[in-house]
């Protein structure tokens, strides 16, 4: 079984989520702290396969302990559960930054926790975590290191300006996602001859700081898109989180449409929607990337895509997953073209797609 610490200041909520991790027989609670300062200590003599981490607490923050957890180079994999909602979303996304692998936001009384829907969505999570590969490294992707980054996109760019016909990128992400889109989206430079659509499953409210984010790092635009946003070259459109985004034809353009409705893969936003509502579109060919995470998703809607078509799929390699989930379905369906280390995917997508 796999082996659990849960961190967090609440006794009634250790005891909460102690029961829902050991009521699935692949993991087992061996360690409870109720703080950062008693986490750090567990952490310092003990390995675990997964960390449940809190964010609010006295003495030592969730934060803290991610940032002591570099100091002090311990590697960890951690699982944020918060029921921080004040700045909710900037603190996951710096949680996130300092090698928090995935979240899930708890409700705020323990009781309600109990629900089936909680339950299911936590574990699902904690397997993802606990089978996911630890961050090989917990630093942020600087905006220097992308201006750096940028000098070989532009040797790249030279021999990719020629491109002619009407192209898109559309990348999908899950698990290790939010760091990953890093080392993707700000190596792109801002001429792309393409839109860029991206599904990362995340919940409602979080997606907008993920653009945020990503926007401050690049050069070409990141945004969570809007209903009715209209396609448009060297923009990054992410899906709202919590809903499906689908990319719908209106008077010669291509425009966001989002579709409330039940998850598929058990996701919403689910990739297979995104990549499907493109088979209908004016674009000649479409560059499709799947990068890390849990599941299968993109896999069934890159297949239909590819019967309505023109498709260059790329897929990120192995070595470089935090999960080796969605990129090993799609390759195993036979549908990549190029498995490419996370590094070298931002060139790849310029030599596919082009520039201006």
């Amino acid at each position: 079984m796999k082996k659990i610490l849960i961190i967090d200041d609440s006794a009634l909520m250790r005891t909460v989520l102690s029961d829902i991790i050991n009521s699935d027989s692949r993991f087992q609670v061996v360690d409870k702290a109720k703080d950062g300062v008693e986490g750090l200590d567990l952490l310092k003599k003990k390995s675990y396969d997964a960390v449940v981490l809190d964010i609010n607490m006295p003495r030592m923050d969730g934060i803290t302990l991610l940032k002591e957890l570099q100091k002090n180079k311990i590697r960890a994999k951690i699982m944020l559960a918060s029921t921080d909602t004040k700045e909710g979303a900037k603190v996951t996304m710096d949680a996130l930054d300092l090698g928090a692998l995935d979240f899930i936001h708890k409700p705020d009384r323990a009781s309600e926790c109990r629900g089936e829907d909680f339950s299911k969505q936590f574990i699902a999570t904690l397997a993802a975590v606990a089978e996911s590969k630890s961050p090989v490294s917990s630093r942020n992707f600087s905006f220097e290191e992308a201006k750096e980054s940028r000098k070989v996109v532009e040797l790249v760019s030279r021999s990719a300006s020629k491109m002619t016909g009407n192209r898109i990128v559309a990348i999908a992400s899950s698990t290790g996602g939010p760091r990953a889109l890093q080392s993707v989206i700000p190596r792109l430079p801002k001429n792309l001859k393409a839109p860029v659509v991206l599904v990362q499953h995340m919940p409602a409210g979080f997606t907008a700081s993920l653009a945020e984010r990503l926007d401050s790092l690049s050069e070409v635009r990141v945004k969570e898109a809007a209903e009715g946003d209209v396609l448009q070259a060297g923009t990054v459109y992410i899906s709202m989180g919590g809903k499906h985004m689908h990319i719908v034809k209106s008077g010669g353009k291509s425009l966001i449409h989002y579709v409330d409705g039940p998850t598929r893969e058990g996701v919403r936003p689910c990739a297979n929607f995104m990549f499907e509502s493109l088979m209908d579109s004016d674009y000649d060919e479409i560059c499709c990337v799947v990068l890390t995470g849990m599941g299968a998703d993109g896999t069934e809607g890159i297949k239909n895509l590819k019967t309505k078509k023109k498709v260059h799929v790329i897929g990120q390699e192995e070595s470089t997953c935090t999960v080796y989930g969605m990129p090993k379905a799609v390759a195993t369906a036979g549908l990549v073209n190029q498995v490419v280390k996370l590094d070298d995917i931002a060139q790849e997508i310029i030599m596919s797609v082009g520039v201006n």
